[in-house]
């Protein structure tokens, strides 16, 4: 582990107060229709599963403030809380894990994460804590490494949190207990969220490297291997015995779901247990997806999506195949797009209008996505897309978090030099 000296931002970090920053922010009314899946015309939203897209917001204005917590991060990846302690943990792309206290915006460094691949969108990327934690201190973390050859892939690992004593925090016995394999020869398409579903499992989203070799062959199509999927496995990094493929010989076990591109955003809605997903489409094409077991997702033989640099189809929208699961929201080729990184359902206390919402991160759209949601699954969920939040401010937002206590939402701006934010009534 490479300590944090040899970072030329680490001795850039500032433990700022929490009236540091302070912008107060008034936000108001929807979206116009192009921006959130709609044709614009009529208020009818073609990404909703409904095709209606038409109800009303709550109409409630909401007044919030902008606080920064800590900075001088370098590509801040994830966030998050550690139960009944109050203070979070934040991954660095090159490699930094950290404590953060938000009290006082103090920033320790954590001992013991793994050396990463951190080129193109590699690195160290999500972090999530063990449900039991404190009495289970296991953290997990994903990362980009690499094999013999220097050919990289998404991995999952874990370590035991030590907070005790006089000693700097540490992972002890930091190890990857899953590999999404196989390696490739390539920087980007790592996917890498994760998260526990509220049955214990373990649900870890894997990109589809980049393959551009489209159509029905594509690794996202092909079972047999872990790209462009979401992995369930056990808390120690087994397959799930529930999953959907796990008597199927050609098929990986610990596959929950597939014919992913590139899914950075997930979150469980805590009103339905169900795991919900923002993926990357290629020009625009982004989703919004409730994940179902066994679930084929269409990449790239169903999508939304043109290719790079064309007004070309990329392939069919899912609604024109009946063996997909389309999307509960997306945004067209020509919209513009909101390539998503980050999701949070609200449950805090502090925003009571909020309760129940999505927040979804962009980040070339450089705005925090709020959207409304009707019904329970894929095929009779409702999303709407409301006022935009941070549109002002040109940041990419990369990490979202609400810390349980006060239901304050946390936000981490992927910068090389950037900010933890969070989110309070003004």
């Amino acid at each position: 582990m490479t300590n944090s000296d040899s970072f030329p931002h680490a001795d850039r970090r500032t433990a700022l107060r929490a009236t540091a920053g302070l912008a107060a922010l008034s936000v108001a009314g929807c979206l116009g229709g192009g921006a959130n899946g709609s044709d614009g015309s009529d208020g009818t939203a073609d990404g909703d599963a409904s095709g209606d897209g038409a109800s009303a917001d709550d109409g409630v204005d909401v007044d919030y403030a902008v606080e920064r917590v800590a900075e001088g991060f370098e590509n801040p990846w994830g966030i998050a809380f550690l139960p009944d302690d109050g203070r979070l943990l934040v991954t660095e792309r090159p490699g930094r894990l950290s404590l953060v206290d938000p009290a006082d915006g103090s920033t320790t460094s954590v001992a013991g994460a793994p050396e990463v691949f951190s080129r193109g969108q590699g690195g160290l990327l999500d972090v999530t804590i063990h449900p039991e934690f404190p009495d289970d201190s296991r953290v997990y973390l994903t990362y980009a490494a690499t094999d013999d050859s220097g050919a990289a892939a998404t991995h999952v690992g874990s370590g035991r949190l030590r907070l005790d004593g006089s000693d700097a925090p540490a992972l002890d016995g930091f190890g990857s207990i899953r590999v999404a394999e196989p390696f490739r020869d390539s920087e980007l398409h790592f996917g890498s969220r994760a998260t526990f579903g509220p049955d214990g499992a373990l649900f870890v989203t894997v990109g589809d490297r980049r393959d551009t070799e489209f159509g029905p062959g594509h690794v996202s199509q092909d079972r047999s291997n872990e790209l462009g999927s979401t992995l369930r496995l056990t808390a120690d990094g087994d397959p799930h015995p529930d999953n959907p493929f796990v008597d199927d010989s050609g098929a990986r076990d610990t596959i929950y779901s597939y014919g992913h591109r590139n899914p950075q955003a997930m979150a469980v809605r805590s009103e339905t247990g169900r795991i919900w997903q923002c993926e990357h489409g290629e020009r625009d094409g982004d989703e919004i997806n409730v994940i179902e077991r066994g679930g084929n997702y269409g990449w790239p033989v169903a999508s939304e999506a043109c290719n790079y640099g064309t007004d070309e189809r990329v392939a069919p929208s899912h609604r024109e195949r009946g063996d997909v699961v389309a999307p509960v929201h997306y945004w067209p080729c020509g919209s513009g797009g909101f390539p998503p990184s980050g999701a949070v359902f609200y449950d805090g206390d502090a925003f009571p209008e909020w309760r129940g919402d999505l927040f979804a991160g962009t980040l070339a759209a450089q705005y925090l996505g709020r959207f409304t949601v009707e019904g329970a699954g894929a095929t009779d969920a409702t999303v709407v897309e409301r006022e935009p939040l941070l549109a002002d401010r040109d940041w990419r937002v990369r990490a979202l978090a609400v810390e349980p206590t006060t239901g304050h939402l946390f936000v981490a701006v992927d910068a090389a030099d950037a900010p933890v934010v969070r989110i309070v009534p003004a």
